[in-house]
């Protein structure tokens, strides 16, 4: 399905890059998939690019929506802060193929918790540019997915500035998959 144009098999409600306008794409529209991660999915539309949630993959024709892989191979085993720090590494900037852990967006992870034997998770995370669009829409996907992990009762997830993001913040592992070394 990567690389390829398809129709959209109904409307869909999808989120402008870099903007992070709402927009949306009609029946019929036919657009051209450039990044598939995470379950997102990146498209090339008559409006610029867009992102198409995973909730909304049978609009792609994708038919019902699979857990995406990264979620499938998230260890039971693992305490709780590594499942979290797992399952960010499975939200994706919509222009970048790296994950935001791997970007270096992820500041602080702490996981606490409750009297009820369940967790509350903080996260700090920033962005690669303080005027992204996208800002909220990875925020509130980073939080959903902390949120749907077994033992969290409530995520946040702080926006934070300090120290301002930089190139040097990539992994290895992110540089490799950007082809910087």
């Amino acid at each position: 399905m990567l690389n390829q144009v398809v129709e959209l098999k109904r409307e869909v409600t999808a989120v402008q890059i870099p903007s992070g306008d709402v927009l949306t794409l009609p029946e019929g529209e036919r657009v051209y998939i450039t990044q598939i991660l995470g379950g997102s999915y990146t498209v090339a539309t008559d409006h610029g690019l867009a992102r198409i949630s995973r909730e909304n993959a049978d609009a792609l024709g994708a038919g019902a929506q699979e857990p995406s892989p990264e979620a499938a191979a998230l260890d039971e085993n693992a305490t709780l802060e590594e499942r979290v720090w797992d399952t960010l590494k499975c939200v994706y900037d919509p222009e970048i193929p790296v994950d935001i852990v791997n970007l270096g967006l992820i500041y602080d992870v702490a996981v606490i918790e409750l009297e009820n034997g369940l967790h509350h998770v903080a996260v700090k995370m920033t962005l690669t540019a303080p005027g992204c669009g996208m800002g909220p829409h990875l925020v509130m996907e980073a939080k959903d997915r902390i949120e749907a992990l077994e033992g969290v009762e409530a995520a946040d997830v702080e926006m934070v500035w300090d120290p301002p993001w930089n190139q040097d913040m990539v992994s290895e592992e992110g540089r490799m998959k950007l082809g910087l070394i």
